[in-house]
């Protein structure tokens, strides 16, 4: 019980934690949908927007979060909307390259239909192309949302908001008590969360298949 003093203010903490995980996944899901379009190589995009989003997603993703983070907390202060939007940004460029992949497999024969009966692109990407992606795309968006769990809970190492600013506190005034209550908090967290992903996940892909 004496490993738990702070459990009220670690919990509040882990729920900020949650919350910059779940704003972030939504935020690179939605960018990283959008953009697949765009650098999917079989939808008809001009070669040089599809170089230029490619190359854009793979900056995202190779600079390491943690290094946006930093960016993000002089840019706006201590606080989780660094947090955020640096995993935002590192999540646009995970989700992007797995969706225009997904993309590029697709069966073409019903965007064909689409095209030779008049419909515009975007009407061919509505009614061709999302029905067949759907749940596939739902499937990466929860995997990364558990990824996002655990970058999330070292933002506050660098100020960003989260549970890691009292991990990092911690570690540093050598209150190792603290230390192993907090990780055990993010471990049981990061377990219920990819246990009930992973079912999800699954029912989404046996739904695409």
């Amino acid at each position: 019980a004496g490993w738990y003093w702070g459990i009220n203010k670690w919990l509040k903490l882990l729920a900020e934690t949650l919350l910059i995980a779940y704003v972030a996944t939504l935020l690179g899901a939605v960018g990283g949908f959008l953009l697949a379009f765009l650098a999917a190589g079989n939808l008809g995009v001009s070669p040089w927007l599809r170089f230029s989003v490619r190359r854009f997603l793979e900056f995202c993703r190779t600079v390491p979060d943690l290094v946006f983070a930093l960016i993000f907390v002089l840019a706006f202060g201590l606080g989780p909307m660094a947090g955020v939007l640096a995993i935002a940004v590192h999540t646009v460029g995970a989700l992007g390259k797995l969706f225009y992949e997904v993309l590029e497999n697709i069966d073409q024969k019903p965007v064909e239909g689409l095209i030779a009966s008049g419909a515009s692109w975007t009407k061919t990407m509505r009614f061709a192309v999302l029905p067949q992606v759907i749940p596939n795309l739902l499937s990466y968006g929860l995997l990364r949302f558990e990824i996002n769990v655990r970058g999330a809970s070292v933002m506050g190492f660098v100020g960003a908001g989260g549970i890691g600013q009292d991990l990092i506190e911690a570690i540093r005034k050598f209150y190792y008590p603290d230390v192993s209550a907090i990780l055990v908090m993010i471990i049981i967290t990061v377990t219920v969360i990819d246990l009930v992903t992973e079912r999800a996940r699954h029912h989404f892909i046996q739904q695409a298949s």
